[in-house]
């Protein structure tokens, strides 16, 4: 069973930063695309970042292009999401998940498997 877990989460003021790590363990990692989500208290989940299985190509949405990264390291199962510039609105629960396959998707319905999040809180 593949397990995520997500961490790095915290508070921070505005034009702050953070870097959120996600471990993935028993499954195939390398082999899968990888995404960041978020979800902020009564809206739906949205796509962040996603990074293809060799890292090679990366896919952003255009609220966090240019302030936010994403990259991974298949020798240690894990994928990082580097957060610059950050703002009030960047608030949310921010979910790491894998892939369906190699193909990099941007919607809830391409990923199988869910962290359960981790908590960033941006203030003004």
């Amino acid at each position: 069973q593949v397990q995520l877990v997500e961490s790095g989460g915290g508070l921070v003021q505005a034009g702050g930063s953070l870097r959120l790590s996600c471990a993935a363990s028993g499954g195939t990692f390398s082999g899968y695309a990888m995404g960041w989500f978020r979800q902020a208290p009564g809206k739906e989940r949205e796509f962040v970042a996603a990074i293809s299985w060799s890292g090679g190509n990366t896919f952003y949405a255009d609220s966090v292009k240019g302030r936010f990264t994403i990259s991974r390291d298949n020798a240690k199962n894990m994928v990082y999401l580097q957060m610059n510039s950050l703002k009030p609105e960047d608030t949310a629960v921010y979910y790491c998940a894998r892939g369906r396959g190699i193909g990099v998707g941007t919607t809830v319905a391409r990923y199988d498997y869910w962290g359960q999040g981790t908590q960033v809180t941006v203030s003004s």
